[in-house]
């Protein structure tokens, strides 16, 4: 059912003075700085309570500098007429309103919900570009946050995929491309819907929500069923990690500046003395620099490292390595066909 709201329903009217005075620190926070004339906002909307809140504040803490977009995947039949319905109501906002649509074949392999999410952001990322926006507003919230924690704790993630979900990130690779931002992550589901139903709007329920084939899905029933597991704690927890990750980026920027020497033949690195984990991103470092643009697996990279420190010859990702007092990183040869 598309989302809906009465003729006489408040909108933004319903916000709270704290509740906007609160969302615009946190943007603030998050972005670096306000949405203006010169810097506007987009503002990614489904038409679920999350992203309708998130746009319902962002109207009423920058009235006229933010746009909206929705991306319909094609995925559901439904989609189309949410994505109407978003238009209707960011008519009623004053708000400048595209569908997005990618181009077929966008779903043809991999993980759907991965694959979305991919494809979601890059048509994002094109279409903030081509409007002249600075960053796009993602309505991930405490409860997303803490969902995917335990999500990536239960595949084993290292201390990089724990502490994920940046308040602000490139949307794609590259500089100067569109900033992604999460102004949300200190707000509740709850308190979201609470905001969402003073309006007067019937939002949108999207059925993969709940359906336990999803990873996300189940999380949030177990989040849902243990009193024990708080998302405000987890969502803290990660927030901790993300400091944590932060520190070790900024360490590893320094160590790469004075170990590693790169020239026409490959990188050399010093490792000597280094803790395992700066070894592993300095290495991942001087592999994505010479190699596949694919990301490194952590459990790959361990088993270079474990040979390189054995005195082996290893290969990762068209890289090889060779052992020494200074590690030798090269593309690997081309494969000669026989």
């Amino acid at each position: 059912m598309p989302i809906s709201a009465a003729s006489d329903a408040p909108l933004t009217g319903a916000i709270t003075g704290a509740d906007i005075a609160r969302f615009e620190a946190d943007w603030i926070g998050a972005a670096g700085g306000a949405p203006s004339d010169t810097n506007r906002a987009g503002i990614a909307v489904s038409g679920g309570t999350d992203s309708v809140a998130l746009l319902l504040l962002a109207c009423a803490a920058f009235p006229g500098q933010v746009r909206a977009a929705t991306v319909d995947h094609g995925l559901r039949p439904e989609a189309a007429e949410e994505a109407r319905g978003v238009g209707a109501l960011c008519a009623r906002l004053g708000v400048a309103h595209m569908v997005l649509r990618p181009p077929p074949g966008s779903f043809a392999r991999g993980n759907v919900q991965d694959r979305a999410r991919a494809v979601r952001y890059r048509c994002l990322a094109a279409w903030a570009a081509s409007a002249g926006l600075r960053w796009v507003g993602i309505a991930h919230q405490q409860d997303d946050l803490a969902e995917t924690f335990l999500m990536r704790a239960r595949r084993g993630a290292g201390l990089t995929g724990l502490a994920a979900m940046q308040p602000l990130r490139p949307l794609e690779p590259g500089a100067g491309t569109p900033l992604l931002v999460r102004p949300l992550l200190g707000w509740s589901r709850g308190e979201l819907a609470a905001c969402v139903a003073a309006a007067g709007i019937v939002p949108v329920e999207d059925p993969s929500n709940v359906h336990p084939r999803f990873d996300r899905s189940r999380m949030r029933a177990l989040l849902a069923a243990t009193r024990e597991l708080s998302p405000a704690r987890l969502a803290r927890a990660a927030g901790n990690l993300r400091d944590a990750e932060a520190a070790l980026s900024w360490i590893a920027d320094r160590e790469w500046q004075a170990r590693a020497e790169c020239g026409e033949g490959g990188i050399l690195l010093d490792t000597a003395g280094l803790p395992r984990e700066l070894v592993r991103r300095l290495a991942g470092r001087a592999i994505a620099a010479l190699g596949s643009a694919a990301p490194l697996r952590g459990s790959g990279l361990d088993r270079l490292i474990a040979a390189v420190d054995a005195g082996k010859v290893a290969t990762l990702s068209g890289v090889v390595v060779r052992p020494g007092q200074r590690w030798r990183f090269a593309p690997a040869p081309p494969h000669r066909s026989r």
